[in-house]
């Protein structure tokens, strides 16, 4: 009987403990949403990255205004489009700083060829909009980055700026996902704005799950208690 009311402490510890998952879920939910939809802000500075390497302004609206620099990084991955390449190329803030910016999507080459033709950002100064994304280090899954056969599997910020000798310090520690037209791709350019938002709440589930055991647990040693007095008897 001591066993079983340890077991069923435990499980109730533990669906206690994914309902305050699921309430935490919820309002991280709701702050992105808050985030995602508010008039954009300036893009965080340097006094602002070690809340980014720390995991937080994910999917903050925030405005660059710079010049694209140096050459561009395909990087494979999906979209509401199908399988294709995200287009990244640095852009220098007239704040002085480096960010990463996903220029958007494109398609594959139709005839086979392991790449598409590189399109060039555009020239000049540019004010552009989108949402503020973590960098995605290593690679992805099952598939490290290549960054010396430049094949790319993930947005890894850190690893594209060396690859591309980006001076150390200046890089934002994070990159941006364009708004779809605020790129200046033009019509045959990557397509911006298609970034997917995922926020995944399986909580609630597991905390039934648990609870239900629970339950079965208090059955069971409801069970063993009447075969006890009956052996008694």
């Amino acid at each position: 009987m001591t066993l079983l009311a340890v077991v069923f402490a435990g499980f109730i510890l533990l669906g206690n403990w994914q309902v305050r998952r699921y309430h935490l879920k919820l309002k991280i939910a709701r702050e992105i949403a808050t985030r995602v939809h508010a008039p954009p802000v300036d893009a965080p500075g340097h006094a602002q990255w070690a809340r980014i390497e720390d995991g937080q302004l994910q999917y903050l609206h925030v405005r660059l205004h710079g010049r694209f620099i140096g050459g561009q990084t395909l990087v494979h991955g999906s979209s509401s489009k199908g399988y294709g390449y995200w287009v990244m190329a640095p852009l220098r803030t007239d704040r002085g700083f480096i960010v990463l910016v996903n220029r958007g999507y494109l398609p594959p080459e139709p005839s086979g060829a392991p790449a598409p033709a590189k399109i060039a950002p555009p020239d000049g100064e540019v004010t552009l909009t989108g949402l503020l994304r973590l960098t995605e280090p290593r690679g992805g899954f099952l598939r490290r980055n290549q960054p010396r056969n430049d094949l790319w599997y993930s947005r890894d910020v850190a690893a594209i700026a060396a690859r591309d000798k980006l001076p150390p310090g200046q890089v934002a520690p994070y990159f941006v996902d364009a708004d779809a037209d605020a790129a200046g791709n033009g019509n045959a350019g990557p397509v911006a704005g298609l970034t997917g938002i995922h926020i995944y709440n399986h909580s609630l589930g597991y905390a039934i799950t648990w609870y239900l055991l629970a339950l079965g647990t208090l059955l069971a040693a409801g069970i063993v208690v009447h075969y006890d007095r009956q052996g008694r008897h």
